[in-house]
């Protein structure tokens, strides 16, 4: 049994960063390397990366998912939008007029006794009136039908104008104007996210700068991350925790910038990391199976699955799209990473300080080793690190 009180850790509520830095890049970075620990500041992070190498980053951009409405009665009810079901690509999702049905996570459901809840609102361009009923109940999820008028409106451009952006729940503040800026990376396009991919949140144009002048060629991919990825471990043994489910895409292009760097790749951030490590058990499940019409990586298969080399998947994958004629993989993953897991296509890691009790806590914990992990987050606690979204971040070499 893998425990998960063995990666439990005292972090007090003043270590976690309530607010960004005035500037993205003067945060401070942790430097692990080969077990030495050092710090430094962010903009000198191409300083540690090798000439010649890949920076892989998840290009998403955080939606204004959060809704919130108030009953006649003066309950408030906020619903956090997930996940698009109808339809259920973010892209066409996001154009839809008139209706859309999401997973959504509901705070106050109790108060929620299924009418229809009703949102006006005024803005330059004229009145908006939001709806959402209540369809289904899904464990952990709710089933929310949306309608709006004026009904030409776009489901995105509804959200840009009635939402908020979802901070995390251990920013104890709301939402305010410095995160509409500062809780998107700057290299965000695709809409979808419920979360930044924090990691991303420290470069600058000027850290780009700098890498380029290394040729440290920057690759991206898309992983739209869902509020699972706050989701405490509950289950004290981590191999009964049900890890959440993401969507994801990679690129052809991505694909091949992945083979031509192999055994020299950056990952920026758990999720980078997480989406591209499920790209390699993708390729390994479609070698096995290339009629596979739904495209996932379920939780522990990897676990059952055989390991073939590196280059002959990505080779394997490269093929595959170019044979389909499709411009990348759209996928879907469950990948839960824990110590003892073998890495296939990442050999550092960016990220930040992640949370007692986390599947964060668990990759970071595989990636640098068992026990290596707490000598880190010691140094970083004893050192004046900030945590969490807004907080400092790590360079990872082991």
């Amino acid at each position: 049994m893998l425990s998960i009180n063995d990666f439990d850790y005292p972090l007090p509520e003043e270590k976690i960063a309530q607010y960004p830095l005035p500037e993205r890049d003067k945060s401070k970075l942790l430097v692990y390397r080969q077990g030495e620990i050092f710090e430094d500041i962010f903009e000198h992070i191409s300083e540690y990366l090798p000439e010649n190498s890949a920076l892989c980053y998840n290009n998403t951009r955080v939606i204004n998912a959060r809704l919130l409405f108030q009953k006649p009665s003066g309950a408030h009810i906020e619903i956090l939008c997930l996940e698009p079901l109808e339809p259920a690509d973010y892209n066409l999702a996001f154009q839809k007029t008139g209706e859309s049905v999401w997973q959504c996570m509901v705070g106050n459901l109790k108060k929620w006794k299924g009418e229809i809840l009703s949102l006006n609102l005024a803005t330059p361009s004229g009145k908006i009136v939001l709806g959402a009923r209540l369809i289904e109940h899904c464990g952990y999820y709710q089933k929310v039908k949306f309608t709006w008028t004026p009904a030409e409106m776009t489901f995105g451009a509804l959200l840009e104008a009635a939402g908020y952006m979802p901070l995390p729940p251990y920013i104890k503040r709301e939402a305010e104007n410095i995160d509409k800026v500062r809780y998107q990376t700057i290299f965000s396009r695709l809409e979808g996210s419920v979360a930044a991919p924090t990691a991303g949140l420290h470069f600058s144009e000027k850290v780009f700068n700098q890498l380029k002048q290394k040729t440290i060629n920057d690759i991206a991919i898309t992983l739209h991350v869902g509020a699972g990825t706050f989701r405490p471990v509950k289950n004290e043994n981590v191999l009964q925790h049900d890890m959440h489910s993401e969507h994801f895409y990679v690129p052809l292009e991505a694909l091949i910038q992945l083979r031509r760097y192999q055994g020299n790749i950056t990952a920026v951030g758990t999720t980078t990391l997480r989406a591209i490590e499920s790209t390699y058990w993708l390729g390994v499940k479609l070698m096995l199976n290339p009629h596979l019409t739904h495209l996932k990586v379920a939780q522990w298969e990897y676990q059952h699955l055989p390991q073939p080399p590196v280059k002959e998947v990505l080779d394997f994958l490269i093929h595959f799209c170019e044979q389909k004629a499709i411009e990348g993989l759209h996928a879907e993953t469950q990948l839960m990473i824990i110590p003892g897991y073998r890495f296939q296509l990442i050999d550092r890691l960016i990220t930040n300080f992640h949370q007692p009790k986390s599947t964060l806590l668990l990759l970071v914990a595989a990636f640098v080793g068992k026990d290596r992990w707490r000598s880190i987050y010691d140094y970083a606690l004893n050192h004046n690190f900030r945590f969490l979204s807004y907080g400092d971040s790590s360079l990872l070499m082991p």
